[in-house]
């Protein structure tokens, strides 16, 4: 009996010992989302989140490196403190260069489908390499950019603690799209009165709500919860002199259904992240209701969504007070543990 419980100790003792020189079950992670956006966000497989590549991507956002001269980063027109968006009408780049588009707000960009204004590009991880190439913003090339970082004291133990090997062009596209898929922007008032909250919303606000539900006819492009519905619009916003200032999608697509055409973009954070439109070219909230209201600039491809609406002062205003209830708080940065599956 003695020999027999002596045995069953040893062989359990033996068991902890190989469970404790087991390799660790790899951690799996996901972006911390706020209550009011969807739980599940895509991410590539061959992409997947982890710690080391956020913060790695993080400090790439932010670091001129990745510019020929030292003197362009992705937060230079992705302003964190304005909702990753720019205050200038047309975002400036290499040199003092004026470009043709305005930078739109980052946020919520881990559940688009496409990339840019003109939606060029298909995935973040394309979209985040395409500034470093360009000549007129970065103004460098991917080996240029890779060779700097190698060079830096830092970056190569950091790409190695993220991605298992040095410095790379797909791995710094990968690092920098993590990053971005953790700007998120929620927790407004509008969230909080549509998860039953009746005091979250002025009576004007809510006047407003309904308005951009119905007459107002806003949610046919604009849609909750990220208030954009990711597809291409003309609202004849480029329609100048009787042509087109800037073909849109279709410069990318070359269908004329889609000369004048632009991605919707997200009304969150929109009370912060003026001016408005691909081109810059409304000041304020008010002047881009004014647009629509009186049904935008007809030309031969104005989205059929699009009419005169004949809003009165105060509705106007109730719709004005409805936009300004989608800011709230943006975070970044943040990852949550998955839990594995245990094996039956």
């Amino acid at each position: 009996m003695r020999n027999a419980l002596r045995a069953m100790v040893l062989a359990t003792l033996a068991l902890a010992a190989l469970a404790a020189q087991a390799p660790p079950e790899p951690r799996t992670w996901r972006v911390d989302m706020p209550a009011a956006l969807d739980l599940y966000m895509p991410v590539p497989e061959s992409n997947p989140l982890t710690p080391e590549k956020v913060a790695l991507g993080r400090r790439l956002f932010h670091d001129p490196v990745l510019s020929r001269d030292f003197t362009m980063a992705c937060a230079t027109c992705h302003d964190s403190r304005r909702a990753f968006s720019d205050a200038l009408p047309r975002a400036v780049g290499m040199a003092g260069q004026v470009l043709g588009r305005h930078a739109p707000a980052l946020l919520n960009r881990g559940y688009g489908r496409a990339f840019f204004w003109d939606g060029r590009a298909s995935s973040l991880e394309e979209q985040a390499l395409q500034p470093i190439q360009n000549p007129s913003e970065f103004a460098s090339t991917l080996d240029g950019a890779v060779a700097r970082l190698a060079q830096h004291s830092e970056y190569p133990a950091q790409f190695q603690a993220a991605f298992g090997r040095q410095p790379n062009a797909e791995d710094l596209g990968r690092a920098l799209a993590s990053y971005v898929r953790t700007i998120l922007a929620a927790e407004s008032p509008a969230d909080r009165f549509m998860a039953g909250d009746a005091s979250a919303l002025s009576p004007q606000a809510r006047d407003g709500l309904l308005l951009f539900r119905g007459k107002a006819n806003c949610s046919a492009c604009h849609v909750s919860p990220l208030f954009t519905d990711e597809q291409f619009h003309n609202t004849g916003v480029a329609w100048r002199d009787a042509k087109f200032a800037d073909f849109g999608r279709g410069a990318t697509t070359g269908k004329k259904e889609d000369f004048g055409a632009f991605k919707t973009p997200t009304l969150r954070e929109v009370a912060r992240t003026a001016p408005y439109m691909h081109d810059g070219s409304f000041a304020t909230l008010e002047e881009v209701i004014e647009f629509y209201d009186r049904g935008a600039n007809p030309n031969p491809h104005l989205d059929a969504e699009i009419r005169p609406l004949k809003l009165s002062a105060d509705e106007k205003q109730a719709l004005l007070a409805f936009l300004r209830s989608l800011s709230g708080t943006v975070r970044e940065g943040r990852l949550v543990a998955v839990q594995p599956v245990s094996s039956p």
